[in-house]
């Protein structure tokens, strides 16, 4: 199932075919892609090379763990998240190693890493939804996730699909036409709210 961009301006296949499917198939991700979507992950860019991102993930075909971290994400994900594959947690270190002192970029580096998992994924067949609604705490309290670490968000991995079960609500989220901002909104040049485009 594809549901590519319809982009103002040409992109890497990988971008425009990235999505965030509730609908996720039966298909196991096999543990070498997972791996490989890790990897990514570890190799991304961070201030001072601090890696300050962290991971929990659980896998459909354990159910105890499984439901353990499907418990950590917020009523209205629980539904169509139970079918996806691999669930995951992420974490960020919000100070540095050396010195202690507060790592103000440590969010925007594990959604970096999230972003390189999420390529990653795109190049091996696979979807990746990233989501806010979780129990920050709850997580923190069935993990033993220590001071000093932010449950920021959850993933969930897989391949497309549109399972018998789930709500019609999130099937047609699914069929729901895709859109973005203009860049004229996002991008500005000489002064705050001066569209970069008009400078160009």
């Amino acid at each position: 199932m594809s549901r590519r961009a319809e982009t103002d301006h040409p992109i890497h296949d990988i971008l425009a075919e990235r999505w965030s499917p509730c609908g996720f198939a039966e298909t196991l991700v096999p543990e070498e892609d997972l791996k490989a979507l890790f990897e990514a992950a570890r190799w991304t860019a961070s201030a001072y090379n601090e890696q300050p991102w962290r991971y929990i993930v659980a896998f459909r075909n354990d159910s105890e763990s499984f439901d353990k971290l499907l418990s950590c994400l917020v009523e209205g994900n629980q539904p169509w998240a139970r079918f996806a594959p691999v669930l995951i947690l992420g974490i960020a270190k919000k100070t540095f190693s050396r010195g202690g002192s507060a790592n103000r970029t440590a969010l925007h580096d594990l959604g970096a890493a999230s972003a390189s998992l999420t390529f990653e994924a795109g190049a091996r067949g696979l979807l990746v939804h990233q989501m806010s609604g979780i129990h920050p705490e709850k997580a923190r309290t069935l993990y033993g996730i220590p001071e000093g670490f932010e449950v920021v968000t959850a993933l969930a991995v897989g391949y497309a699909g549109t399972p018998a079960g789930l709500p019609e609500e999130y099937k047609s989220r699914d069929a729901a036409p895709r859109g973005r901002k203009p860049l004229r909104e996002l991008v500005f040049a000489g002064h705050w709210d001066r569209p970069w485009d008009e400078t160009a």
